[in-house]
Order: structure tokens, then sequence, then C-alpha cells
């Protein structure tokens, strides 16, 4: 669907205002009666007292908002942890945005704190020091064995040796922790211990795991952005920006088993479009970056998209009705709300999130400076929301002009050095509070025991405990738990503590690959894998869970094959390449165990091996036996992967069957897919072809790092050489049917000895673009020709050459709308803006049709971007100078 229609089914959609929307959240599903009515928006941007902030608030009915600390106590939060005995530890971010510059500090002033609520009252009442004079320190994990600081690029492991809580000893872990200039925004952080027993980082190459008393880097993907949490299952949830849930149903450790992979879906896979997940907040929303989009804001001002989530968290408590347990929550600190989200698993592991409420939000405040800037699922069953509490939360030197604006307009700069921690409960407040925990004193048995726990964060803490400590008597209790806990839970968390321990024996293992729980055979057959190459009877069980109902259980036989003996994974591939090949997530993951099998698997495809068809060569006929769909997900990125490796008597077997007419479309074209995407553009570096993009779930190539929004990123490999000229593809390549522009694009990445040097060809124009260049074609005819005649070279004294214009061929069309919309000084003269008499349609259209005739090969122009250069210079009174466009494409103030 074209971006624009989508922003105006945007505004239809989500075009009840703040107040009206609060006052019709009653009538969605939530607990209680009648919704609370909305708070009365702040007349203007002022700091407030914590009792002052709790009145701004909006919740659902019977939730109230509770306050567990805030300054002087602690200042600029960003995170925090609790500790085995129920203590808050904060990090204190006192650097960022300290003063009216814009910019952070980078002086260590920064530290992490320990807070204590002595009388049990629920409000924090002691605070100790445990480690300052930091430097923009990054993440924070609480463990038996001290506490881990993320301050790239150093990793500290610091520990308390005289139970004051304060530091005495600091260890350097590792000095690859991250950029050290680096910005707050995108650095590595998060260290979150899941089920797996890896604590799991974000916008960083490496996860980390404690094996034998010490921290082990494994090496990683980098994926997200912010904080990572867990489902019950124990798959790793994150976000990025403005899209705020993924998921990983495949770790990334699988993938880099494969250099050859072209693609890692399954791996941060999208589970709501940003477009879908409409937000309902209580305020005037425009002071973001970008508050000059206005088809993401409703006519009163309040944003109906996420603006910039930080990390999701899932709940797992039991404090709140049974119905929000599972959901993520995302904190988006620019619409001063909490975002509620059901996550839906339809019965096989595919995993899908909606809005949790029809119109309104978990909690929401009418006051600009309330920023939640992470969250927690905390020991009493409750949502704990740190709020940084201040103007501004945009990181020094990403501010747009627009953004700059707005904040020097309202006085958003000061005062800083505020902060508060609010505690989310359900209930009238008159249920006793549960005591604290006291988890550091239990003994292993009781540990044990805890794993049955309800909550979430009673399991998760007992289980890295056992883990930590090393204990091996609980072992014959833990195996019992395993196999006989009547919760699935409970059982899988037996499961992996075991593995923690390295207590896990192949008999437990197979009794858990036959559990009637999807989710406890889909961690067997992970945990299956130290035996999958010398247990013949753990072997077959995997294997024939390839044909499971359970889809996450066939996605991670995919995955855990790789670990087999490699003559063994060939049948196992077959079956699930066949039966799910038309299924991205259970391909990338086969694909991730074949290295160095790619091309007789996809021979072995193609031909028809398995699925019910006769074929000679590398052709095959037919439809899969018993399959819902064509494996053309398969052929095509099994293809790709050929190409990547470099096999070049792979990719000249797969273009024989592509100039093969008798065979299959679907499979002539899914090879020609595959090719495209596994060869690097013509003159692209040998070792790195540029990644191309296209919408959908799923997380970016290989050595990418966090793939923004939904988009899946395929990622080109080395070139390929034939031994001559592919005759029949270059052939199709001059043809005009549908096969031709892919057989092109393959066959100018293609090199064979005495080729002629490539044309550069333009990408195909979709229909929505073709017609937008027809469009463009009659603006040109009837507005521009005059100046710039016919053939666009222009006129000398009266327009300006387009056809050897840099701009005009610039990657970014961004300075080409500049000049269309403000006018353009130069030796010519004055090019007149356009901008006032031009829609941003009609703009995208003229430039389109400049952009792609006299041989242009740029790309065409959508109305989004016209609108975001509209948006950005729509202060602008003078025409743009020569100058100014060159600073702009190198990516200077005017580039923003």
């Amino acid at each position: 669907m074209n971006r624009i229609r989508i922003f105006a089914a945007l505004i239809i959609t989500g075009s009840v205002g703040f107040a009206a929307a609060i006052a019709a959240q009653g009538t969605a599903k939530s607990p209680g009666n009648a919704w609370p009515p909305a708070k009365k928006p702040m007349d203007k941007s002022i700091a407030l007292s914590p009792e002052e902030e709790m009145k701004t608030f909006s919740l659902p009915p019977g939730f109230r908002v509770e306050l567990v600390a805030s300054e002087p106590m602690i200042e600029s939060p960003i995170l925090m942890d609790f500790d085995p005995d129920g203590r808050l530890w904060v990090l204190e971010m006192l650097t960022f945005l300290p003063d009216t510059s814009g910019r952070d500090s980078r002086e260590p002033l920064n530290r992490v704190s320990v807070l204590e609520d002595t009388n049990g009252d629920g409000r924090m009442d002691k605070k100790t020091v445990f480690a300052d004079k930091l430097s923009m320190p990054r993440a924070l994990k609480v463990l038996d064995h001290g506490v881990l600081i993320g301050e790239p690029p150093n990793l500290w492991v610091m520990k308390d040796t005289n139970g004051d809580l304060v530091a005495d000893t600091k260890d350097l872990v590792v000095n690859t922790y991250g950029n050290p200039n680096g910005g707050i925004e995108h650095n590595a952080n998060s260290l979150f211990w899941a089920m797996d027993n890896v604590m799991y980082s974000s916008e960083h190459v490496w996860d980390l795991r404690l094996a034998n008393g010490k921290f082990e880097p494994l090496p990683a993907l980098s994926r997200g952005q912010w904080q990572v949490s867990q489902d019950d299952a124990g798959r790793i949830y994150r976000n990025v920006n403005d899209s705020p849930l993924f998921v990983d149903y495949t770790p990334s450790r699988y993938f880099l088993r494969n250099p050859n992979g072209a693609r890692t879906r399954g791996l941060y896979e999208l589970l709501i479009e940003q477009t879908d997940a409409i937000v309902y907040p209580v305020r005037n929303n425009r002071g973001v970056n970008r508050g000059y989009r206005d088809p993401f804001f409703r006519a009163d001002e309040s944003s109906i998209v996420i603006q910039g989530a930080s990390g999701p968290t899932i709940y797992r408590g039991d404090a709140y009705p049974k119905e929000l347990h599972g959901n993520a929550f995302i904190p988006d600190s620019p619409t001063n709300l909490v975002h509620r989200m059901v996550v839906t698993d339809d019965g096989s592991g595919r995993l899908t999130a909606k809005n949790g409420y029809e119109r309104g939000e978990f909690l929401a405040s009418s006051d600009e400076r309330f920023r939640p800037a992470s969250l927690f699922d905390g020991p009493d069953g409750n949502l704990y929301v740190v709020d940084m509490y201040r103007g501004v939360v945009q990181a020094g030197g990403l501010w747009s002009e627009y953004l700059t604006g707005y904040i020097k307009a309202n006085d958003l700069e000061l005062p800083v050095g505020k902060g508060r921690i609010w505690r989310v409960v359900y209930g009238d407040g008159t249920a006793r509070r549960p005591a604290a925990p006291a988890l550091s004193k239990a003994t292993p048995q009781q540990l044990v025991q805890t794993l049955s726990n309800p909550k979430g964060w009673w399991r998760d803490t007992a289980q890295r405990l056992l883990v930590e400590r090393g204990d091996a008597s609980v072992v014959p209790a833990l195996k019992t738990l395993a196999g006989s806990a009547p919760d699935w839970r409970t059982r899988l968390h037996a499961l992996w503590t075991l593995d923690g321990l390295d207590a896990i024996d192949a008999a437990v293992v197979r009794k858990a690959l036959a559990d009637g729980n999807g989710d406890v055979r889909a961690s067997a057959i992970r945990l299956s894998e130290r035996w999958l190459d010398r247990d013949a009877a753990i072997k077959a069980a995997v294997i024939a869970l390839a044909e499971d109902k359970n889809w996450n259980v066939r996605r991670q036989v995919a995955a855990s094959i790789g670990e087999m003996a490699a003559a063994d994974r060939l049948a196992p591939a077959l079956v699930l390449l066949t039966r799910d090949g038309a299924d991205p997530i259970v391909v990338d993951a086969a694909i991730s165990s074949l290295k160095g099998m790619e091309a007789d698997v996809l021979t072995k495809i193609v031909q028809g091996s398995g699925l019910g068809t006769r074929g000679s060569g590398l052709g095959g006929q037919g439809k899969p036996a018993g399959a819902a769909a064509m494996p053309g997900e398969a052929v095509a990125m099994l293809a790709a992967a050929v190409a990547k490796s470099g096999d070049a008597a792979g990719v000249q077997r797969a273009i024989d069957v592509v100039a093969d007419p008798s065979q299959p479309e679907w499979q002539r074209l899914a090879l020609l897919k595959g090719l495209d995407a596994g060869l690097p553009a013509p003159g692209a570096a040998a070792a790195g072809g540029r990644g191309r993009g296209g919408r959908g779930g799923g997380g970016g190539g290989l050595p990418g790092l966090s793939a923004p929004g939904g988009r899946v990123q395929v990622t080109a490999g080395r070139g390929v050489s034939l031994p001559g000229e592919p005759a029949a593809l270059t052939k199709l390549a001059s043809g005009t049917d549908a096969i031709a522009p892919l057989a092109k694009n393959v066959a100018a990445k293609l090199d064979w000895p005495g080729r002629p040097a490539p044309v550069i060809t333009a990408s195909p124009l979709t229909a929505e673009q073709q017609k937008r260049f027809d469009a463009g074609a009659e603006i040109y005819k009837n507005i521009c020709m005059g100046c710039h005649q016919e053939d666009g070279r222009g006129k000398e004294k009266l327009g300006a050459n387009l056809v050897d214009s840099p701009f005009v061929n610039a990657a970014d069309p961004s300075a080409s709308i500049r000049i269309l919309i403000g006018g353009k000084e130069g030796t010519i003269g004055l090019m007149p803006p356009l901008g006032p008499a031009f829609n941003d349609e009609q703009v995208a259209a003229a430039l389109t049709y400049i952009r792609r005739a006299w041989g242009h090969t740029a790309t065409a122009v959508d109305p989004l971007n016209v609108m975001e250069v509209r948006g950005l210079s729509k202060g602008r009174t003078k025409p743009w100078t020569d100058t100014e466009l060159q600073a702009a494409g190198r990516g200077g103030r005017g580039g923003q």
C-alpha cells in the first residue's frame, strides 16, 4: 500500500483528539466500568512536583499510580534493576543534556545508586551510592557475581565485598562494549539475563554468558536499540525508534554459522507495523524531531503513532487482570505515555501484536515533562516506570531545526536533574502490600521451589541464582521438575537451569522432546544440539519433529539440524524446505544450517526430490505434494546463498533452469530473485555489496546494525565470474516479458571473459511510480520545458542543464526537492520556488520524471520525501544556494 494512503488512513482511523479519545475510552475492553475523565491539558510546559505530576496521569479503570522515588533522592534516572531482596538499583544519567548547550557532557558525573524501603510502606527512603564518577553509562545488571555496568567502551563488574552496598572492587570484563565516542541513542546497551542463560544486548555485536565463573562474550548480530525483554517461553523482544515491537524467534548465533545466508528472517521479526500501532496521547505532541509531519498528528496536535519508543517490557506478573499477562508495554517518552499491546500466539507459535485498547493508553500524562525512559516488571507483580522527568529527551546533536525552535520557544531545556520512579498498581489499595523478597538468603532447595512461582521475576531470579551459584545438589530435584511439573513454565525453567549448571542429560532431553507443550519441545530441540552428532535416538526424535504440527517447533528443527553431521542434515532440510518452503522464517533458519550444502539442496528442491515430482537436470515440474504453496522462498534464498558464496558452477546451473521455458514460471522467477539478491551490485566491492531492502518483518542482513522499522534487508556477497557469456540469460534480458527485468539485473551483476563494461540500468518503476512518472511528464511539458527544454539540457541564460546536474542524479533526492519547493540561486539566475503552487504529489511526480528521463537512472521520488523536506524547511524564506545544497548532501545541518 502507498505510504501516503496509509497516513491518510491514519488520519481517518486515528482522528479522535485527546479529549474525545479519553471520553470514549470507556468503550475499550478493560477491567472496571467507565474510563476516568480526561485530565485538562496543561497550558504551558512547566516543571511540576511529583504530587502535581501524579494528577496529570490517565489510566484504565481500576489502575492507579504510586510514587516509589523522586528527586532529590534520584536525579535523571534512565534504568533500574531489582536485586534478589527487592532493593531498587538505579542508573542516574546526570550528564544527559545538562544545560542549554544542546550537547551531552562527557564528564564522569553519573552514578549507580541503591534505594531501599526500610519501613515497608512502598516508598524508597534510603539511598546508597554504589558507584559514581561514571561517564555515559549505558547498562546495568545486578548479579550474584557482582554488578555489571556498561560504560562504553568498558564493561565492568563491580563488587561490594563488605556488605555496605558500596563498590569495593572494579574489574574489567571487556573493553569492546560499545563506542566511547558514540551518542547515547545508538550505542551498546542492555544486559538482560534470559531463559537460555545468555545476557542479551542491543545495538551491539556480542551478548554475554557466565561460564565457569567467568564472563564470556558471544558473537551476535546487532539488533534493536534499547532494553530487551522476554516472554514466558524465553523469546526475546526489542524495538527501535518508532517501530514498537520485534521478536527474536531464532537467536542470531544460528545465522552467524553460515556467511552465505543472505537474510535473517526470524531474528528481529516485526510484530506490528508502525502505522497500526495507533496511540492516544492526552496532550499536544508536536515537540518531536519530525513534528512538522502533519499526517502523523490529529487536528488537536496529538500524535497518531509512536514517536520514539524505549525498550518493550513483557508483563509476566500476576497482580493485574489475567488478560494483561504476556502483553507488551512500550514506553514512548516523546508522546508522554506507556502503550499496551496484546501479543497473541495463533496456537502454533506464530505471534502477532495489536493495540491493547480501542481508544486509550495504559498510562498517559498531560505533562510534557513526563518522560517514561524504561519499564520493569517488579517482584510484586507490578510494572515500574522510570520517569526521567525533563523537557527534552531527544539526544543532543540530533535535533531537527523544527525541534530546536520548539524547544527554545517552550523553554524546555531547564530544569534538569529531576526524576521519578512510579509503580502502576491495580485495585483499590486495600490489598496488603506483599513482603519484599529475600532470595539472596534462600537455600538451593527453596530456589528450586521458586521456579514454580506464578510471577516471572521470581522464576527468572531463582534460575539465575541457581546457575550463578552452581550447586549440583539440586540436580535431581530439577530433573523431576523438568519431567513432571504441572506448569509448562516450570518445566522450561528447570530444563534451562540444568543446562546452565551443565547438568542436563540425554534422558531429560529425550523426555522433553515429547512434551505436550510446543514451547517446551522447541527449547528441548535447542538443548539437544550437543547430542545431535552422537546420539541416534535424540537425532531421530529431532528429525521426526520436522513434521510437528507446531510451526515454532519446525522452525527450531530447521535451525538446529545445523548441529548434525553434514550427511544427516539433508533429509530433514528437504522436508522442511518443501513443506515450509514458502515461509521465510523457516527457510532462513534452515539455510543457516546448510553452510556449503546450498547448491546441492537447491538442486534437489528444484528437481522435485521429496516433492512428488520428476524432472531432469536441475529443473522440475509441479507443485509440492501436500504443500499449501510453492517453495518460492526456499528456492530464492538458496539461490541467493549460492550466489553469495561465489559458486560460479551453481549460479550457471540456476541460469540454465531460468533459461528453460519448459520449467515452471514461479521457479524461474524465484531463482532470478535469489541470484539478484545474492550478487553484488555492478562495481560493488568484492566483499561487501550493498544490502537491498524490501518491506516486511524481519531483521537485516548479517553485517548490518539495527534494521530500521520493519525493513527486511538482504546482504549480497562477492562477485561471480562465469567461464563464458550466459547467452541464454542475456537473451532473456533483452525481452519484454515479466522475467526480463530480473534477468537484466542478474546479467548486469555477473562477469565473464570479454564482457563489455556493464551498462547501469535503472530498477523498474512500480505501477504507481510509473503513473507518477507519466504525470510528471505532463507537468514538465507544461511548466518546465520552456526553460529546461525538451531534452532537459536547458538553454543559456534561461534554464539549467538537468541532464548533467549532480543534484538531479543524486542518490538522495532531497536537494532536488529543496530546489523545486524553495527555488535556487545560480549562475543562470533564479529558479523560482514552486512549493506554494505544487502539492507534495505534484513535486514528487515532476522529480520522478526528471530523475528517470533522458537516460537517468535515479530512484523515483515519494510524496513522503517531499513532505519531509517541506516540513524541515517550512520556515525558509529565500532560495537555496549551491553551497547550502552541497552541505546538505554531505549530511550537514541542512540535511537533517
